[in-house]
């Protein structure tokens, strides 16, 4: 199955690139979304857009109204095998036509056509929008052409970010929620809900050095949107994941809601440290780079198989071993390079609205979405792993199993090694909420 991959980021830039360098193309061809979609793919460029994103915009003529293409048929929740494609974005490409472009025909032809942005339809709630992650993400977030509402909530200098956000011109209304009494009204309706709220990471403290002040915090809001959105995709940021994950999973279980299907631990970032990496490593062109990692989201739980890398490439065993390392302890160099400024905000907020972005599109029909993520899984023992999944209008559609097969040996050795700390900090997590249901 080929999975086309496009950064959401750079499309608006290229396709103006391209009519500039194609001046022609709208006048002596005037096109419907996949003849543009197959131009594109003859003259080279590395931009492809999958047939399926032709259903998120439309052409516009004053005689007719071009095709619009629909979603593919969802296949029921499963295990497969896949052959990924490669890229910036790996699998999970995100991508919309944002630009719009009228040409006049030429003298014989009146006919002008334009591209249209997609019908934006999602409310979207970024819970703690307020902090160094939810501040650069609710603002991804919202030049999102899929959002129609963005919640943003924190306990604190929440309405200013609103406001700010508020004056982009995208389609996205920004409300602002304040405080716990707001917290309802803030995930009344909401399709997506997105947690990166609780206290960063500091010089010379782990993630688990997060976890008392976390949880709590990750079990309170999980408990709201089990409330008030139990349908919604609920995207947990907030570290340690490996753990938060367990507890907003045993929070839903208790309000008798839970969907396995829509519970995700974004691990996003792993994946895109991973390209970056080996790109740099290898002068690989970023954007045709795709790495897949498994396993959790801290230390040696995050495991990169770049035995799978596509494009191939081969690894010397001291690059195997220097790159594992350096993609596993990556959010500890930018936290000791910001000198206890900050922890890594901005590349999380990056990966983060990757992955909203990709839910979205899955939401919206697109039948050819995946990312990595830390879900419940049978791949191993464990009952949460992080793997290549599919995602539907449901959630989880699949879990990509020939990813974790055939494995070098250093892999197969770090992901025995791996499992221990994994259950570990599992068993911790729902620990915590069995203690907390007790203590009330």
């Amino acid at each position: 199955m080929e999975r086309n991959q496009t950064n959401p980021y750079q499309i608006h830039t290229l396709q103006r690139i391209f009519l500039c360098k194609n001046p022609s193309f709208l006048t002596e061809n005037p096109p419907s979304p996949l003849s543009f979609i197959r131009n594109c793919a003859r003259k080279g460029w590395v931009y492809k857009m999958a047939a399926t994103y032709a259903s998120t915009f439309s052409v516009k003529s004053t005689s007719s109204a071009g095709p619009r293409i629909s979603p593919m048929q969802r296949k029921p929740f499963s295990s497969i095998n896949l052959s990924p494609k490669s890229s910036f974005l790996g699998s999970q490409s995100q991508s919309s036509l944002l630009v719009s472009h009228n040409t006049k025909a030429p003298k014989s032809s009146q006919r002008s056509y334009s591209y249209m942005p997609p019908h934006a339809s999602y409310k979207v709630a970024v819970l703690g929008a307020g902090g160094g992650i939810g501040q650069p993400l609710s603002l991804l977030i919202k030049m999102s052409p899929l959002v129609s509402a963005l919640n943003l909530y924190d306990i604190a200098n929440v309405k200013g970010v609103a406001a700010d956000l508020s004056h982009c011109n995208t389609p996205s209304v920004v409300v602002d929620f304040t405080g716990a009494a707001q917290l309802a009204d803030c995930l009344k309706g909401v399709d997506v809900v997105v947690i990166p709220a609780g206290v960063p990471r500091k010089p010379g403290m782990t993630r688990d050095d997060l976890f008392n002040i976390n949880a709590g915090i990750v079990k309170n809001l999980v408990e709201a949107v089990a409330d008030n959105c139990p349908e919604a995709f609920v995207h947990i940021i907030s570290n340690p994941v490996n753990s938060t994950v367990p507890i907003a999973a045993e929070v839903l279980k208790r309000k008798g809601v839970y969907n396995p299907k829509k519970l995700f631990g974004v691990t996003t970032l792993d994946v895109v440290r991973a390209n970056t990496f080996v790109a740099d490593k290898k002068n690989l062109k970023l954007i045709d780079v795709d790495v897949p990692v498994i396993g959790g989201h801290a230390g040696i739980t995050i495991l990169p198989l770049l035995s799978k890398t596509k494009p191939e490439v081969s690894f010397s065993e001291k690059e195997v071993h220097e790159l594992t390392v350096r993609i596993q302890n990556a959010g500890t160099e930018v936290v000791e390079a910001k000198a206890g400024a900050g922890s890594a905000t901005l590349s999380m907020a990056y990966a983060a609205a990757r992955f909203v972005e990709s839910s979205l599109r899955a939401l919206d029909g697109d039948s050819d979405v995946y990312e990595c993520a830390y879900v419940q899984s049978d791949l191993t023992e464990l009952p949460f792993f992080a793997s290549r999944v599919k995602l539907g209008r449901n959630g989880v559609e699949a879990v990509i199993s020939n990813e974790i097969e055939g494995l070098s040996e250093y892999e197969e050795k770090a992901l025995e090694a791996l499992k221990e700390e994994l259950k570990a900090s599992i068993d911790k997590g729902v620990a915590f909420v069995n203690k907390q249901t007790v203590a009330a």
